[in-house]
C-alpha cells in the first residue's frame, strides 16, 4: 500500500512530528511504502489568489478562483505546487493528515491545501461529489493532537464534541470521494493538557499516544470507513429520503 503522509506543523520536532516518525518506521516495516508531505518545509502557499494563474481570464480585477481552477486544470497549466499535490494524490491509497487542532480546526496551511489543491473541475464537479467523487477506492485519516485532555472533548465536555470539530474535514474528504477512516486523536498534548504534570507523567503520557498510534497502523489497512449517505439516500433536494430506514439511526 502507498501511505501519503501530509504534515502540517511548522517544527519537524515537535509531538506531531514525532507522530509522523512513529508511522513511518510502522508503515515500512509492515512493507508499505511512505512519502512525507511537509507543507512548511515544501513552503506550500495556502493562499489562493490570481497569481497563480499564469494564463489568468480575470477581467476588471475580478477574480473567481473556481473558474480559473477549472481552465486551468483543463489546459494542464495549474500552478506546480498544485500538480506535484495532485501527483502524490493519484500515488497514494491512502492518505494521512497530521496536524494539531488549532482554534477548533486544521492549521490554516492545511486548509489552504484543500482551498488549493482538491481544485473544482478536476477534483470535484456537481456530480461527481461524495460516493461519486473521484477519489473513490482511496482511503484518507486524520491524525490530530490537542491540548486539552479526552474528556473535555467529549460530548457536555468544555471543548466541544470532537466529532463535531472534525465534521468538516472528514466532509471535505468524503465530497471529494475518499473512504474517511476514523480520526486518531492524541489528547493533552499541547500546552495546559500537560504542563501541570511531572515530567515522568509527561513522557509517560506522550509514549502512550505514540504506542497508540503504533497499535493503530498494525490494522489500518482492514479497517472499514466511516458511513456516509450517498447519492441514492437523498431526494431532490439533498435531503435525506423519508422511506429511508437511515432516518431512524440518525435522527
Amino acid at each position: 500500500m502507498n501511505v501519503l503522509i501530509v504534515f502540517a506543523h511548522p517544527e519537524r520536532k515537535s509531538f506531531n512530528g514525532g507522530l509522523v516518525d512513529v508511522a513511518v518506521k510502522q508503515l515500512v516495516d509492515a512493507g508499505h511504502t511512505v512519502e512525507v508531505d511537509d507543507l512548511y518545509a515544501e513552503q506550500f502557499d495556502p493562499v489562493e489568489r490570481v497569481e497563480h494563474y499564469t494564463h489568468s481570464a480575470a477581467v476588471l480585477d475580478y477574480f473567481y478562483p473556481l473558474n480559473e481552477q477549472r481552465a486551468h486544470f483543463e489546459k494542464g497549466s495549474l500552478p506546480q505546487d498544485v500538480q506535484r499535490e495532485l501527483a502524490r494524490l493519484e500515488w497514494t491509497d491512502l492518505v494521512i493528515f497530521q496536524f494539531p487542532l488549532w482554534w477548533h480546526a486544521q492549521p490554516a496551511i492545511l486548509k489552504g491545501w484543500f482551498d488549493r489543491v482538491l481544485v473544482y473541475g478536476g477534483r470535484y464537479t456537481s456530480r461527481m461529489r461524495y460516493d461519486q467523487g473521484y477519489y473513490r477506492g482511496k482511503q484518507a485519516m486524520l491524525s490530530v493532537t490537542t491540548g486539552s485532555p479526552e474528556k473535555a472533548f467529549r460530548p457536555f465536555g468544555r471543548a466541544g464534541n470532537m466529532v463535531h470539530w472534525l465534521w468538516p474535514m472528514h466532509a471535505s474528504l468524503y465530497y471529494v470521494g475518499f473512504d474517511v477512516l476514523a480520526p486518531q486523536v492524541s489528547y493533552g498534548i499541547q500546552g495546559g493538557g500537560i504542563r501541570y504534570q511531572e515530567e515522568a507523567d509527561i513522557i509517560g503520557h506522550l509514549e502512550a499516544c505514540k504506542a497508540a498510534w503504533v497499535d493503530r497502523l498494525t490494522s489500518v489497512d482492514s479497517e472499514r470507513p466511516i458511513p456516509f449517505t450517498g447519492w441514492d439516500d437523498w431526494d431532490d433536494e439533498g435531503v435525506l429520503h423519508q422511506t429511508s430506514p437511515l432516518r431512524w439511526r440518525l435522527g
